[in-house]
């Protein structure tokens, strides 16, 4: 008895090996630079490497977190110790890597000088702080105490926004609408210090050790703005009273002003975004198919711009429903894409355009249209009309009537 032959099984390339397909006789720093960048060189070693990155960075944080608990931090000190050691040196080999690589941006500039433009990009400097307290601790202890540095390893969760999408549409809406937001704070601050004013006004002599002067009223004008009320600072004058319920009042719209502005700007650059994306999908579906690269393509860009499975098929089935409407309107009703592929096609289809080039040239009278086109068109224009009215005379050389007449014309000479 035969055995059922068992289909074979394509296996996925491993993310080295497709890695190692994608960089042929590439030399280390390029192949590091592929590895650090977002792009098609990268591939999944690429987002295998951001996951690793943004784990060690939860991990530190976490025991950073966890070490300030007392009770956790006698019991585990060792642990924190090792964790954080090992973090510092995955953080110090990766900002080593990328200074080292980044130098393939430019490759025309001097490296050292790419380098150097590099280390003072914010994102670098981020990195360097991430690490750089470790050292000074460790090498400085002796001489003056810093703990107090270890607080800001709690800055590595920054390194969180290399490998996210979301801060770089904040960041583009914050600068949109920086000028919008630069109003708003002017506002706040002079509205800060009219309230830091009047309370000073009207509570000092009643409350001197709280109304001081106008820096300490500060604090109370930014407390009732902002609709907070600690209550550790209260008017107690009837004047000064009524001046608080002005400016809690006030205060409910002037603070949500930002809010409110960058919301919206935000909202906007998410709706831009996924606007491009739907103007990359029409691009992709010229041929009418989307491959496997195209597919990363948009799982990557949903993925950025935190889209649901259902709003990525929206957007694909709007996309598609845009390109039918391109391809059946205007004098073609083929996709270019088919034209341009398929030469037989592309032969048919200009014949069907010199045909309706005929129809036209009959159905006009000659004179009015070559006077028109010679007006207004181009030179080639003019030749084709020029040929077409030729191509209709009549054999006796008189010219021919135009569509205006009450004849019809020959089905010869349409066709």
């Amino acid at each position: 008895m035969r055995l059922p032959l068992r289909r074979a099984r394509t296996r996925r390339p491993s993310a080295w090996a497709e890695f190692r397909s994608r960089n042929p006789n590439r030399n280390l720093r390029q192949l590091l630079h592929a590895l650090l960048t977002p792009g098609e060189r990268g591939g999944r070693l690429h987002d295998l490497f951001d996951k690793a990155m943004a784990t060690w960075v939860l991990i530190a944080v976490v025991a950073v977190v966890l070490e300030s608990v007392a009770s956790l931090q006698g019991r585990w000190a060792v642990a924190f110790a090792i964790i954080d050691a090992l973090a510092v040196a995955v953080f110090s080999i990766e900002y080593l890597v990328r200074l080292y690589a980044c130098a393939e941006d430019n490759p025309e500039q001097s490296p050292w000088r790419s380098r150097l433009r590099a280390a003072l990009r914010p994102a670098m400097i981020v990195d360097l702080l991430a690490i750089v307290p470790f050292f000074i601790e460790a090498y400085f202890e002796h001489l003056v105490d810093l703990r107090f540095l270890r607080i800001f390893r709690l800055l590595r969760l920054i390194k969180l926004t290399r490998y996210t999408g979301a801060t770089n549409s904040l960041a583009a809406a914050l600068k949109t609408e920086w000028p919008k937001l630069v109003n708003s704070a002017f506002i706040m601050m002079l509205l800060v210090v009219v309230a830091a004013s009047l309370g000073y006004l009207f509570e000092h002599e009643a409350q001197p050790d709280k109304f001081e002067n106008i820096p300490q009223s500060i604090y109370w004008a930014v407390i009732t703005l902002a609709s907070v009320g600690y209550g550790d600072v209260v008017p107690i004058t009837p004047i000064g009273r009524a001046v608080t319920v002005v400016l809690a009042l006030l205060g409910i719209g002037i603070f949500a002003v930002p809010a409110a502005v960058l919301a919206t700007a935000f909202n906007d650059q998410l709706r831009r975004e996924r606007e491009a994306l739907h103007n990359e999908l029409f691009k992709m579906l010229e041929d009418g198919v989307i491959d496997e690269s195209e597919q990363k393509q948009i799982d990557q860009a949903a993925a950025r711009l935190h889209l649901s499975a259902l709003e990525v098929d929206h957007i694909v089935a709007r996309a598609r429903h845009r390109r039918r409407e391109a391809e059946g309107s205007g004098s073609s009703s083929l996709p270019w894409a088919l034209i341009e592929r398929e030469p037989v096609v592309a032969r048919e289809q200009y014949r069907a355009l010199v045909s309706q080039l005929r129809q036209l040239s009959v159905l006009t009278q000659p004179d009015v249209l070559q006077a028109m086109v010679q007006r207004d068109g181009t030179q080639l224009e003019s030749k084709i009309c020029e040929l077409l009215i030729a191509a209709q005379a009549p054999p006796d050389g008189s010219m021919p009537s135009g569509g205006s007449g009450t004849g019809t014309p020959d089905e010869s000479r349409v066709a």
